[in-house]
């Protein structure tokens, strides 16, 4: 279920692209809390080069004003500070996901209990209608999510696995809506941000190349444009049958190894890290690989988005990694990332003894099935 093990993901826009400079763009969230007993705190966050930049303001009489910059028209998240509990140990509740643009965005709550009016801007009407839109696929998503998170703490792997199918759907469902919404509104001054959805993290150029050319240009002359631009032949670039892109990192010793040298055996190209878990999650299942087809010509090559040597090395040892590995010890920043456009681990590429991509992201049985085709 992609939904779930795609956790570990990358929300920085300059991280695949190099932005040259861009004139941003002002905005200002305007709102006020109806009925509240006291002087109310308020966070409003929103994503800038790479990172989240929280601004806070406290309400004496209900009031209250955001104001600033952004590279472009985007998302921001208004939270209200409220008695911490061990489940929410920051004491904070999303009141609001807004659409910033220019202009003047308005927040009208009766309390910071009850759902939230937002207008006053074309980005966030057309944000409202688009929700409106998915409101119901997204309320069933929750649910769902509750109930998994409840069979999870029960290791419940049999009720979870129930409920895979049922998340896929959804997902599916919610696609299928935004697709729809982008046929109907191509010049929806939110485009790129809905096919940025659609596309997810594993980018087909063939599904969604035709619907990024029926946007409007100043859509796709944004900064989140140019950058789907970018993936989109990258995208070209590493699809089944073509090449894999070369390179050379060091491993733990700090000797270079390329991706050239294990030319003449099948090799899984595995992202990872150790600090994200649905990857240590996924490891058992690669070792079970490696273990069960060493010795037929597989093999796995990971490259590690970790920044920490020592947390590295102690999460191959303690995983039985018993394969090749190398890092730059950037993170997310990882050079060969970069390279091949991971914007969220695990991930990984099937590569044939030539070289050549044979398959994507193949995890748990997929991974194992696919191996046995190809040595049975």
């Amino acid at each position: 279920m992609k939904k779930l093990l795609m956790a570990a993901v990358l929300f920085s826009p300059g991280a695949l692209f190099a932005q040259g400079k861009v004139k941003e763009v002002p905005y200002q969230v305007v709102g006020s809390i109806a009925q509240q007993e006291k002087p109310t705190k308020l966070y409003f966050r929103v994503r800038k080069d790479g990172k989240w930049a929280t601004d806070s303001v406290t309400t004496p009489d209900g009031r209250f004003l955001f104001a600033g910059t952004v590279p472009e028209p985007m998302t921001a998240q208004l939270f209200a500070s409220i008695p911490s509990t061990p489940d929410n140990p920051l004491g904070r509740k999303e009141l609001a996901v807004l659409f910033l643009g220019p202009g003047e965005t308005t927040v009208k709550l009766d309390n910071i209990a009850d759902k939230p009016e937002a207008g006053g801007t074309k980005y966030q009407e057309a944000f409202n209608q688009l929700n409106s839109l998915t409101d119901n696929v997204v309320r069933q998503s929750i649910a769902l999510s509750k109930e998994y998170r409840v069979l999870y703490k029960a290791k419940d792997e049999a009720g979870m696995k129930k409920l895979e199918t049922r998340f896929d759907e959804l997902e599916a469902s919610r696609k299928a809506i935004m697709r729809k919404y982008l046929a109907d509104n191509p010049k929806s001054p939110i485009g790129m941000y809905v096919l940025t959805q659609v596309a997810g993290y594993e980018l087909d150029a063939d599904e969604v190349e035709p619907i990024f050319k029926s946007l409007a240009k100043d859509a796709r002359n944004t900064p989140s444009g140019k950058q789907f631009a970018y993936r989109l032949e990258l995208a070209k670039k590493l699809a089944p049958g073509q090449p894999a892109i070369d390179f050379s990192q060091n491993n733990p010793e700090g000797k270079p190894v390329t991706l050239a040298s294990f030319r003449g055996k099948y090799v899984l190209l595995d992202f990872w890290a150790s600090w994200c878990g649905p990857c240590r999650a996924e490891n058992p299942n690669v070792v079970n690989a490696f273990n069960k087809y060493k010795d037929k010509g597989f093999t796995v090559l990971g490259v590690s988005f970790d920044e920490s040597k020592e947390k590295w090395e102690e999460a191959i040892a303690k995983d039985q990694l018993n394969w090749p590995q190398v890092s730059d010890l950037k993170g997310w920043a990882n050079e060969v990332g970069k390279l091949y456009g991971i914007r969220a681990i695990p991930q990984n590429l099937l590569l044939d003894p030539q070289g050549k991509i044979v398959a994507k992201n193949l995890r748990g049985e997929a991974l194992e099935n696919k191996l046995a085709e190809l040595f049975h």
